[in-house]
Order: C-alpha cells, then structure tokens, then sequence
C-alpha cells in the first residue's frame, strides 16, 4: 500500500509538469487522447517500480506489458481523465493498483491538482490524505449524488434507459466523472458512480478504494470485480436499490479484460 501511494504520488508529480502548459494531444487508435505527460509519467512509473519490484508485471495503459507470466503485477493508468487534463479541468488523476492474478492487493489514486491522495488495501481501511475514509451512509435515492464520466453511454447505448431510471430518482446527478466520481463516493461526497466501460488501469485501484472505505464495487451484472468491463460503484446502503434499477440479466456476460 506504501509503494501503491508513493509511486502514485510521483508519476502524478511527472504528468503535473505538463498540465496547464499547452501540450499537444494525439489520438490512439481506440479514439482516445494522449499527450507527452501521459506517456512521460507512465514511463518514470515504471522505471522506479522496476528498480523496486524487478519480478513483478507491468501493466498500463501506454505502454506494452512486462511479464506477464507473473504472479503479481502493477497495473498503472498515468492520467485517468486525460481530456480533463488537456482542458485544464482538475478532476483527473494518477491511478497505480498491485494484483495477484484478478485479486487487488492494493490500489492508490492521486489527484495532484486538487491536492488528494487516496490509498486502500484489503483489510487496510482506506485512506484519503492520511485519514481513514468512509462512504456516506446516504439510504435514500431521493437524497443521493449520482456520478458518472459520460451519460449518453456511447459505448453500451442500451444503458442510458436504466441510467435515465436512476437518475430521476436521486437529488443531483452530474458529470465530469473519471476518476473522481470514484474517489468522491469513497470519501463520502457522492453515493453513486457508474462506467459503462472501463479498462483495467482504470478501475483496478478503485476497487479496494470503495470496498474497504464500505461501499460496493461490480460490473453490471453485479460480480464483484475490477475486471468486468463496466463499473458500478456505491456506498453501502445504496447498493441494493441501485443495482436494482441498473443490473443486467438479459445480456451475454462481458468477457473479462485482463
């Protein structure tokens, strides 16, 4: 969990270099935006995990896997958010989770330009700026937060219904969610975040960061994983209306990205 939160807090540190400075951006051939500093900060990530796990796996989102026969690896997202980043919008973050095979043992999120660092591990509690953080204990839709990234669900279009269902029922309901919907549910300032999909960089930190600060993290169809595609993330007392309205059980599985 230390060396979760560590490198986290540096190849934060690297990618800050480049925000609000200007950075030309490319488009990989999934559609999404890249910049120097994702890549810059991913590439120093490895580098210093390299130097202190020389047997673990590297996996991100930039670059190619390192052995990926081993036991354990390190999954690293340099910046979750990079179209907020390039629009100099500060809810974007650097995501850094250790595994064992599907198991998350520890997951970190760093958030640089609004000064926030969250770290959890299984049994470890959860730890947002060194306190302990715990999901609100909101019971109610009708008083909920509502989060998530992009709610036209470009991907899945077959969810903006269900979304549209839920998002009538609570109190706010907004957007600009990446990342810090995520940590916003954790530390008790938002109930719901969900993701239509989601790779895994992008959700493997956020698993033990929701689940050991006392809410829920699954996919769509309920599984609790940071590998199933799509993420619905809630605090404790929620998640049984939430999955009510959002769960799927007409549809194939989504294959495991792994």
């Amino acid at each position: 969990m230390q060396a979760a939160a560590e490198v986290a807090r540096f190849a934060a540190s690297v990618a800050m270099q480049w925000y609000n400075a200007g950075v030309s951006v490319e488009t990989k051939g999934d559609g999404s935006p890249v910049t120097i500093a994702d890549r810059e900060a991913e590439r120093q990530a490895r580098a210093w995990l390299e130097e202190r796990f020389p047997a673990y796996g590297l996996f991100g989102e930039e670059f190619d896997t390192v052995r990926s026969d081993a036991p354990r690896r390190w999954i690293l997202d340099p910046i979750d958010g990079t179209k907020a980043f390039v629009r100099g919008v500060p809810l974007w973050g650097t995501l850094v989770a250790c595994c064992e095979g599907d198991t998350v043992l520890a997951g970190a999120a760093c958030y640089p330009a609004v000064n926030e660092l969250v770290v959890a591990a299984p049994g470890e509690g959860c730890w947002w700026n060194g306190n302990r953080a715990q999901v609100s204990t909101v019971s109610a839709l009708r008083e909920a937060t509502l989060l998530t990234t992009d709610d036209r669900f470009l991907e899945r279009k077959h969810r903006r219904e269900p979304w549209r269902a839920l998002a009538s029922e609570v109190a706010v309901c907004r957007t600009w969610g990446d990342c810090y919907g995520y940590l916003l549910v954790a530390t008790g300032r938002a109930e719901i975040m969900v993701d239509d999909i989601v790779n895994p960089w992008d959700a493997a930190a956020m698993y033990p960061l929701i689940t050991e600060a006392g809410g829920r993290f699954s996919d769509w169809k309920g599984y609790p994983t940071a590998f199933g595609g799509d993420v619905i993330a809630t605090n404790g007392a929620l998640a049984n209306a939430t999955r009510r309205i959002l769960l799927e059980s007409d549809v194939p599985p989504t294959p495991v990205l792994a």
